[in-house]
């Protein structure tokens, strides 16, 4: 077999090259149309086994404004996983007929597990509630271009940071930049995890409940929604769901340049009102994210624009 790149977690890539990607992103945001034949050719596989909007529909659209084409399927239902088939063999299957493939999964591991058996690179979208490198890739490039870089900043995540992968990730690549502090906003039930803040810095981050007590220090304020998905008990899930709605009221704290960013889909933490604020960004970091998936699929296929 030979030797390919995967993006598992974000630690797969080194910092040099997350950078580049984010480069590489900036280009294609500023001159698409040097990269629309980019991936003439080739083929995408999407395999979803969990529901997904933006990051399935993303991946899609990079891949078109590339000029590569897309097989693949949304639910598992609609494949031979239905009838039993391993995922070791649905990769190498899958690889017989792909140059590269993104999986969604709800168990934490599989995408991991499908790469040890896959020719092709394999990106992770998403596996339960431990990692979701293409969203924080989307979020790195957001906060790059519109906090002018990486460095320097107090950023709040805020919500469901036991399970939110998309937190894990993040922080775990930012812990590679400088000059850095965190606040974590959650109740106590749904706080990081452990082995999360151990990739930081002592001393770069507070744990609190009170997103109030927070709001005129943050500069980035990373709003996660509680997932109803990811608990066993209902009841809890209902206790816990509204904790924290973000409202044109609470704002009013906040610093005029703080940029409130979220990875979607919302529920009510985050209230229709806030939409119009302009420091509100989760639309336009949504499509942040077609641009760093067209540049990471350039990168992992070794291919160029002009």
């Amino acid at each position: 077999m030979s030797k390919v790149r995967h993006l598992i977690e974000p630690t797969d890539l080194k910092q040099q090259e997350i950078e580049e990607i984010l480069e590489l992103a900036e280009k294609i945001m500023e001159k698409p149309e040097d990269y629309a034949e980019a991936c003439k050719g080739k083929l995408l596989a999407t395999l979803f086994f969990e529901p997904s909007t933006r990051t399935r529909f993303s991946f899609e659209a990079a891949m078109l404004r590339l000029g590569g084409r897309i097989i693949g399927f949304s639910e598992p239902n609609s494949s031979a996983v239905a009838k039993g088939e391993s995922v070791k063999d649905t990769i190498r299957t899958i690889a017989c007929y792909s140059d590269i493939a993104v999986i969604r999964h709800p168990k934490e591991g599989v995408p991991r597990l499908a790469s040890k058996y896959s020719d092709i690179p394999v990106i992770n979208a998403g596996d339960g509630g431990h990692q979701h490198p293409t969203q924080t890739l989307t979020d790195l490039l957001t906060m790059k271009s519109l906090k002018k870089g990486l460095t320097k900043h107090t950023i709040g995540f805020c919500g469901d940071l036991k399970f939110g992968r998309t937190v894990h990730s993040l922080v775990k690549s930012l812990a590679g930049f400088k000059e850095l502090s965190f606040i974590f906003i959650s109740p106590p039930e749904l706080k990081i995890p452990d082995y999360i803040k151990e990739e930081l810095e002592e001393g770069s981050y507070i744990e609190i409940s009170s997103l109030d007590t927070a709001m005129e220090k943050l500069d980035i304020l990373y709003m996660t929604r509680i997932q109803r998905e990811r608990f066993l008990d209902e009841g809890e899930y209902m206790r816990l769901k509204d904790s924290y709605i973000l409202t044109n009221e609470k704002l009013q704290a906040a610093k005029k340049d703080m940029i409130i960013m979220h990875p979607l889909p919302r529920v009510n933490e985050i209230a229709d009102e806030v939409d119009n604020d302009p420091r509100a960004v989760y639309f336009k970091q949504a499509k942040y994210g077609m641009y760093v998936r067209m540049a990471l699929i350039i990168k992992l296929l070794e291919v160029e624009g002009k």
